[in-house]
C-alpha cells in the first residue's frame, strides 16, 4: 500500500485535505463502480458527490492514474528469493528483489533494486537487468542481454535468441547459420508484450531505445534499431538490419523486409508492408497497403479499382 500522500508526492499532484492525507491510503486502482475504499478512482473533481472526499488534483487526470497504478503495482512486491529457485553464486542480487518460483539465474547476471522476477524465468550467464524492472513468468532471456531501468516484459517473452541468418553452400544448396554472437539491448521504460521475441545482433548489436511499447506477439530481427517512444502494434515483424526511427507508430500486421527504413514519426497502418530496403519518411504522415505507400495514393488505387470492377460488370 501508498499513502495518499506519497503517490501525491511521486505524481506532484495537489492533495486535498493534506491534513489526512498521511493516513488515507491505497491498494489498488479501480473504476467508480467496483471501487473500495482502498482504491484510487479517476473522476473529474467538480463530479465527486462525497463533500470532504480525499483527493489527488492534476493537469492530466487519464496519465496521473496510469503512472499511479505502476507505482502501487510496485508497491506490492515482496523482496526475496522462493527456496525453489536456482541462483548461481556469482548472481548479485540487489536490495528489495523478488525472485519467483523455480526461476533460473546463471553465472555473473546482475539484478537492479526492487526488480521481480517472475516464476519460471530463465535468465542466462551475463544478464543484467537495471532497477524497477518486472519480469512476468516464463521469460527466458539469453546470455549477455541487458535490460535497463523500469522495463516490462509479459510472460512468455524471449529476448536475445539467434537472429534468422544462414549462408547457403551454392554447390550443395545446404544452409549454416551465420554466427550470432552480437547483443541486445533494452533501454528505460520499455514494456514488451507476452510472447514477443526479440533477437540479438549477428556480430553487432539489436537495440530498442527507451519509452518503446511493443505489443503481444511481435517479432524483431538481429541488428535491427527501434527508437524512443515507437508504439508497435501485435503480430508485427521486423527483418533484420531494419530500422524504426523515434516516435513511429506501427499498425497490427505491419511487416517490414530487411534493410528497410522507417523515418521519425512515420505512421504505418494495419497490414502494412514495407520492401526491403525501402526508406519511409515524413513525420506524421500515413503509409498504407502492401507495399506500403502514402495514404492518399492508397485510397486512390482502391477508388480506381472499384471503378474498373463496376464498369466490368456493366460490360457483362
Amino acid at each position: 500500500m501508498l499513502s495518499l500522500l506519497e503517490l501525491a508526492e511521486a505524481l506532484q499532484a495537489e492533495c486535498q485535505p493534506r491534513d489526512s492525507a498521511h493516513t488515507t491510503l491505497l491498494h489498488r486502482v479501480g473504476s467508480a463502480r467496483n471501487a473500495d475504499a482502498t482504491s484510487l478512482v479517476p473522476q473529474l473533481a467538480a463530479t465527486v458527490s462525497s463533500p470532504g472526499k480525499p483527493l489527488l488534483l492534476v493537469q492530466q487526470p487519464r496519465l496521473a492514474f496510469a503512472k499511479a497504478w505502476r507505482l502501487l503495482m510496485d508497491a506490492s512486491n515482496v523482496p526475496g528469493v522462493h527456496p525453489t529457485a536456482i541462483v548461481a553464486a556469482s548472481v548479485e542480487l540487489a536490495e528489495g528483489v523478488s525472485i519467483g518460483p523455480y526461476a533460473v539465474l546463471g553465472e555473473q547476471v546482475r539484478i537492479g533494486k526492487r526488480t521481480e522476477i517472475g516464476a519460471g524465468c530463465v535468465l542466462a550467464e551475463g544478464v543484467q537487468v537495471g532497477e524497477d524492472c518486472r519480469l512476468f513468468p516464463r521469460v527466458v532471456v539469453y546470455a549477455g542481454v541487458q535490460l535497463r531501468d523500469r522495463v516490462v516484459v509479459h510472460a512468455g517473452c524471449v529476448l536475445g535468441s539467434d537472429g534468422f541468418g544462414y549462408v547457403r553452400d551454392a554447390e550443395t544448396g545446404a544452409y549454416t547459420l551465420f554466427p550470432q554472437q552480437g547483443t541486445l539491448t533494452i533501454e528505460e521504460d520499455v514494456e514488451i508484450g507476452a510472447n514477443t521475441t526479440i533477437d540479438r545482433g549477428a556480430l553487432e548489436e539489436t537495440r530498442i531505445a527507451r519509452g518503446t511499447k511493443l505489443d503481444n506477439l511481435v517479432h524483431i530481427g538481429h541488428n535491427v534499431r527501434v527508437g524512443r517512444n515507437v508504439v508497435i502494434a501485435a503480430q508485427t515483424g521486423i527483418s533484420g538490419s531494419s530500422a524504426v526511427g523515434d516516435g513511429a507508430v506501427l499498425g497490427g500486421q505491419v511487416g517490414i523486409g530487411e534493410h528497410a527504413a522507417v523515418g521519425e514519426g512515420v505512421i504505418l497502418g494495419g497490414g502494412a508492408g514495407v520492401l526491403s530496403k525501402k526508406k519511409l519518411r515524413g513525420a506524421g504522415k500515413i503509409f498504407w497497403g502492401r507495399p506500403a505507400q502514402p495514404l492518399r495514393e492508397y485510397l486512390k488505387g482502391l477508388a480506381a479499382v472499384a471503378r474498373l470492377t463496376r464498369k466490368t460488370k456493366n460490360q457483362l
